[in-house]
């Protein structure tokens, strides 16, 4: 190596970030959102809908209960829609208004302010929590740290075992894990998710949005310069500088940034908006709320950091003109798309058949001729009732002149239940030339009909 050659190391060692509390209209927001996100999903599984679990994914029975609707394996593309749905709503609200899902209502910012909430209760605001963890190991540095891990865990078990829930009986598993007989399975996954939560929201977090999180590094490609981002106003706060409250910032050739800081000391992420737009925001807009008290108290006005777009900012546009240029083409596709996807859903599901059914041939026995002459195919049929009382389902058949379904016409399922049943049809002898002809076996009950087409095999 040269003397004049310089080392640079590509590592940075991570820098524990400590953020102050904020109190405003974005903050109320964000936390009018964790209180929507975690009572749903806290109290949904403990709601009861006819007689069972409102909401129940029960993967052992093959079975997907969603309030009045019954799903089987079959109606996945109800969740495909619903995953269309979700992307398009990422799509629509990024293209308006950036990472709003991120700011507001990601698992990940939930949980992180549902922790740092506990911290800040156990350890204090930002300059207490630092200067707790710089000083030495004593037995009151033990005791709010313990008390605070202890918190966490339990938030992290409670939602592990949430979660399970949803997938097991939870009043069931609430009463195995009160007698200490919870299987291997559901032990696994209630720790498995309760460490995630507690160690995702605990420690990692903004690590999660800035190294793990995919949308972080493809947002800039929903972006344009009429989306809507959190932004600092360069051309009015700078250059920036400390001053004192009566002083006029024109005389000391200031802007109206105090430097203060606290837009970075509350960011969850640790960047500074005022170097720009950078891609590990969050848009949860902290430091809006920051800024306009700190404008209050010096006097300024508001809006030294808000949402606007680069366009709104260039060329100094007002709230109408900024709203204007983002209903663009691009957002209104979303949008016109979106409609669609939802309108097809929601109808899709107010004209589903409440029942499936799948025939399947016995290919033991494709065709044979039976006692009187007849030809007789035999099938098996399965029946899924998707409704939540017991049906009676008549069969019928039709396609070839003279076939006969020579079965039990008539089949009951219970409440959402399926049923195998043998199904045999018989044709006159010489009803139809040898080979396959197709034929449509009918399905009616109460709820609807459904018609499922097979074929009737002819010997030769």
């Amino acid at each position: 190596m040269a003397d004049d050659d310089v080392l640079v190391s590509l590592y940075q060692a991570h820098k524990k970030i400590y953020p102050r509390s904020v109190t405003g209209l974005f903050a109320k927001w964000r936390w009018f959102f964790v209180w929507a996100t975690q009572l749903f999903f806290y109290g949904m599984p403990w709601l009861q809908w006819n007689g069972r679990q409102a909401m129940l994914f029960d993967l052992e029975a093959r079975r997907f209960y969603i309030f009045g609707l019954v799903l089987y394996p079959q109606d996945v593309i109800y969740l495909s829609g619903i995953l269309i749905i979700s992307a398009l709503l990422l799509f629509l609200f990024t293209a308006v208004a950036g990472r709003q899902w991120c700011g507001y209502a990601c698992p990940q910012t939930v949980y992180t302010e549902i922790y740092l909430w506990i911290e800040r209760k156990i350890e204090g605001d930002r300059s207490a929590r630092m200067r707790l963890d710089a000083a030495p190991l004593s037995t009151a540095k033990f005791l709010r740290k313990s008390a605070k891990q202890a918190a966490w865990i339990a938030v992290g078990l409670w939602t592990g075992f949430t979660f399970v829930g949803y997938f097991t009986p939870i009043r069931e598993l609430a009463q195995h894990v009160l007698a200490w007989t919870l299987g291997p399975w559901q032990t696994f996954w209630i720790f498995f998710y309760g460490f995630a939560t507690y160690g995702n929201a605990g420690f990692m977090r903004e690590q999660v949005c800035k190294y793990m999180c995919p949308y972080a590094r493809f947002q800039s490609a929903m972006f344009d310069k009429d989306t809507l981002i959190v932004s600092y106003d360069k051309q009015r706060g700078e250059p920036r500088g400390a001053r004192s409250r009566k002083a006029d910032p024109k005389a000391l050739n200031l802007g109206d940034c105090v430097n203060c800081t606290l837009c970075v000391q509350v960011c969850p992420t640790g960047i500074d908006i005022r170097n720009g737009l950078q891609y590990e925001c969050i848009s949860c807009a902290a430091c809006i709320d920051v800024c306009d008290e700190v404008m209050d108290k010096v006097g300024y006005p508001r809006g030294l950091i808000r949402y606007t777009t680069q366009h709104g900012l260039e060329e100094r546009w007002g709230r109408a003109e900024i709203i204007r240029h983002i209903m663009r083409p691009r957002v209104m596709l979303y949008t016109a798309i979106l409609g669609a996807v939802c309108v097809g859903l929601l109808a899709s599901i107010y004209l589903r058949t409440p029942f499936k059914v799948d025939v399947v041939r016995d290919r033991a026995s494709l065709a044979r001729i039976v006692q009187g002459g007849n030809i007789e195919n035999v099938y098996r049929v399965q029946i899924m009732n998707a409704t939540e009382r017991a049906q009676d389902y008549r069969l019928s058949v039709e396609g070839l002149p003279g076939l006969m379904l020579t079965s039990q016409p008539t089949v009951k399922v219970e409440a959402a239940d399926a049923l195998w049943v043998p199904l045999q049809m018989q044709l006159p002898y010489n009803g139809a030339a040898p080979g396959s002809h197709p034929v449509t076996l009918t399905i009616a009950s109460d709820v609807g009909t459904v018609h499922e087409k097979t074929v009737f095999l002819v010997p030769r």
